[in-house]
């Protein structure tokens, strides 16, 4: 199997069915636990980028030639997605020296939202899905991760205000 197809697929993952998008978006929450684990907020941010220019670079690749840009299958667009959704969560568990799945609430919520999101694409994410090309493909769930990411903040924020 090609590089390329292995981190599109995020290891094979994208291949599975139904809902592949769901399945990336998914499995995407093990690896950011372990990312976490072994390195803390630093390295889901390198996470993150690396998902972004590995997934740009990938979808390129996977996608030439193709008269679909965005096949179901790569899933490394979903997987950059909700790691950025997660950055709250990663946040506040490590501002209150929490273990990282203490804040398993504001998991489950980045995880239904960014789907929300990335199904849903309101405004800039279905802005960025017309883009087309693997920029587009990439972007339009990096700012779905985005708005997943500032809900599960205010959520978060809320709860704890009146909790």
């Amino acid at each position: 199997m090609r590089a390329s197809h292995l981190i599109a697929t995020f290891g094979g993952v994208g291949l599975l069915r139904p809902a592949p998008g769901t399945w990336g978006s998914l499995a995407a929450l093990p690896v950011a636990w372990l990312l976490l684990v072994l390195g803390g907020l630093p390295l889901l941010l390198i996470g993150i980028f690396l998902a972004i220019a590995s997934g740009i670079w990938a979808t390129q690749v996977e996608t030439k030639g193709k008269s679909d840009k965005d096949p179901g299958e790569i899933v490394i667009d979903e997987v950059a997605g909700q790691w950025i959704a997660l950055l709250p969560v990663a946040v506040g568990a490590a501002h209150a020296g929490a273990a990282w799945l203490a804040l398993w609430p504001g998991w489950i919520a980045a995880f239904v939202l960014f789907r929300l999101f990335d199904i849903w694409k309101p405004g800039p994410v279905g802005w960025a899905d017309r883009r087309g090309g693997a920029t587009g493909v990439m972007l339009d769930d990096v700012i779905a991760g985005l708005f997943a990411a500032l809900c599960t903040g205010v959520l978060g924020a809320l709860w704890h205000a009146i909790a």
